[in-house]
């Protein structure tokens, strides 16, 4: 992986970012169409926006893995206060990460959730959660391989 620079991302990154959102929601609108909202009809457009949104927040930070110019992965995360609702403690939270698909088995989505424990571990955060689909079970090996233990089991009833 000596070939893959993790940066904060720049606006200039944001169409790249806007790609790799748009296909991380398509994923997971796969797994569970029910569960996860439809792709609109401009969902790089739409990604690309919100994680723009995300560039000058203090309690957040969004991450490229850039190979020269070329950006083939993001983490995004952030700081979340104490939750009464959650059960938890203020923590840290992986929001996004997603490695383009030619880029993946190369240790880039590593880096990724590595850089971005390290920027929370920075701002205080005691600890990084994060939620995955269960039919992701690639994701679900990268999260085991860096440390993270299942701690919840989210269930969905449609009403």
């Amino acid at each position: 992986m000596t070939d893959v620079t993790i940066r904060p991302a720049l606006r200039s990154d944001l169409p790249a970012l806007g790609r790799l959102g748009a296909s991380l929601m398509r994923l997971h609108h796969g797994f569970d169409a029910d569960r996860f909202m439809a792709p609109p009809a401009d969902v790089e457009a739409g990604y690309a926006w919100f994680l723009g949104t995300q560039l000058a927040a203090e309690d957040a930070v969004v991450l490229v893995a850039a190979r020269g110019e070329a950006v083939v992965g993001y983490v995004y995360a952030g700081l979340e206060p104490m939750s009464w609702k959650e059960l938890r403690e203020a923590a840290g939270f992986v929001h996004d990460v997603v490695v383009d698909e030619a880029a993946r088995g190369g240790g880039v989505g590593e880096a990724l959730l590595h850089a971005a424990a390290a920027w929370l571990a920075e701002r205080g955060a005691p600890r990084v959660l994060l939620v995955t689909a269960e039919q992701n079970e690639g994701a679900r090996r990268l999260f085991a391989r860096v440390g993270y233990r299942v701690t919840m089991v989210e269930m969905t009833r449609e009403l």
